[in-house]
């Protein structure tokens, strides 16, 4: 681990109210001596009580560079549970910039991306699991990626995945200490009780896979695909979801050729939207292309909202998008439900009986919104998603090592069950300890390491 001290900008380095200069390392506070005049005393920074905050200056020699805060804080009581010293500044880039400047030729040396949260973890004050929810509490799209950030910030997956670890490692030491020590320490009908115990490690294993694919969703937003027979109202859906005209909408059937992409929040979710073109038989070579590609795009989506003019009745074109989207996540919405009814849910449910939802809209009007956030919650999250009792794994390479972790679990049950020798179930269980430590940090390289942070912010 680097001992030096380094410097970074916090905030973005653009125009704003405040910015934030933070310096970490055993030689923050002389570093802040060198560039901070108290507008009242002669405290240096290295003489100042942890945890308070002083006005001043920072200077340059003889040069006043900016009026600030300086926030003086004693590790092991911070972020990097190093020395810190924190400068509220004015938030002009250029101001910022200078005072880095300042900073820099007075001791410390640039932080790498994420090089404090590196810190925090290399000192054991967080573990891997927690640095990686910091950079995605900061690449949150919804207040349900928020949530989920938070949670996982407060260790909840390193809680989880440590209990685990222990069961492992207790009964490891048993089969250990039982080869050793035989006198003592016996095996005898201890492989239903092993059994067991291993089982219910992998369940503990299997409930955390199971949270992946909606942890995936919570972190990246649910790819949404907008389907439907030309002049259905898709466009307008899309605007009145966006709450801007981000669509172009008119009267002439076909007006949509190409897709168009939206991010939007539709209470704590994130709805990645694609709308696309009216999908339709045509002899229209460019709206023929349009047509393909979203059917294409509907193929790839995580939901699909399949819009009918339920003012018209169903035709053949309906009856190939049906049958295009069948076994996909559908929410079926009868817009238009301002207008006289042709199309009713009794005559959707005919052709495609399995559809899961189906709801009366007026996107014109903006009617029917929260009711399809309540069915889009439902689909997903079964109704309800809580971070109190829940844990979702929402990061790749978690996931990737809890596979593993489980199937060396299950090289465990089914060596017990093939009667092989108790060694061969130890070299199973470690693997296993080793692979979960891995999530937590616990058992991971450099090169790993740096991976990981190399993704981060400037500054963070």
């Amino acid at each position: 681990m680097k001992t030096d001290t380094i410097a970074a900008i916090a905030t973005a380095t653009a125009n704003a109210g405040i910015g934030v200069i933070r310096i970490s390392g055993p030689d923050a506070f002389p570093v802040a001596d060198r560039v901070f005049l108290p507008k009242k005393g002669d405290i240096p920074v290295s003489g100042m009580h942890s945890h308070t905050v002083h006005y001043g200056y920072i200077v340059d020699g003889e040069e006043r560079i900016d009026e600030v805060l300086l926030l003086v804080m004693r590790g092991p009581h911070t972020y990097t549970r190093e020395d810190v010293v924190e400068i509220d500044c004015h938030g002009g880039a250029v101001v910022m910039q200078r005072l880095l400047e300042t900073v820099l030729k007075h001791g410390a040396r640039p932080a790498e991306p994420g090089e404090f949260t590196k810190r925090a973890f290399l000192s054991g004050r967080i573990d891997l699991s927690e640095a990686e929810a910091v950079i995605d509490l900061i690449n949150a799209k919804s207040e349900l990626a928020r949530q989920s950030s938070v949670s996982q910030l407060a260790g909840a997956v390193c809680s989880e995945i440590r209990e685990i670890r222990e069961e492992i490692l207790g009964e490891t030491a048993y089969l250990e200490a039982a080869l050793d020590d035989p006198e003592h320490y016996s095996l005898d009908g201890h492989e239903a009780a092993l059994e067991k115990r291993v089982g219910e490690a992998a369940e503990r294993v299997d409930r955390l896979l199971r949270s992946a694919d909606a942890g995936k969703i919570i972190k990246e937003g649910i790819l949404t695909v907008i389907v439907g027979k030309p002049n259905v109202g898709k466009s307008t859906l899309l605007n009145a979801l966006v709450g801007e005209e981000r669509a172009i909408v008119t009267e002439i059937a076909g007006t949509t050729r190409d897709v168009l992409t939206e991010q939007i929040r539709l209470g704590g979710l994130a709805l990645n939207v694609i709308d696309t073109a009216g999908i339709r038989g045509t002899a229209e070579p460019i709206e023929q292309i349009g047509v393909a590609r979203a059917m294409e795009y509907a193929s790839r989506a995580d939901l699909i909202l399949y819009v009918v003019d339920s003012s018209l009745p169903l035709d053949e074109n309906d009856d190939e998008i049906l049958r295009a989207i069948r076994g996909k996540r559908v929410i079926v919405l009868l817009n238009k439900s301002d207008l006289p009814a042709q199309t009713t849910k009794e005559r959707i449910l005919d052709r495609f009986a399995d559809v899961p939802v189906i709801l009366s809209v007026s996107a014109k009007e903006k009617q029917g919104i929260r009711e399809l956030e309540e069915a889009i919650t439902e689909l997903f999250f079964e109704g309800r998603i809580s971070f109190n009792d829940e844990v979702y794994i929402t990061n790749a390479r978690q996931q990737a090592l809890l596979e593993e972790a489980r199937a060396s679990l299950d090289n465990v049950l089914h060596s017990i069950e093939d009667g092989l020798p108790e060694d061969f179930l130890t070299i199973d269980l470690m693997d296993a300890y080793e692979t979960l430590g891995a999530v937590i940090g616990e058992s991971v390289d450099d090169d790993l390491v740096d991976a990981v942070f190399r993704d981060f912010c400037m500054g963070k």
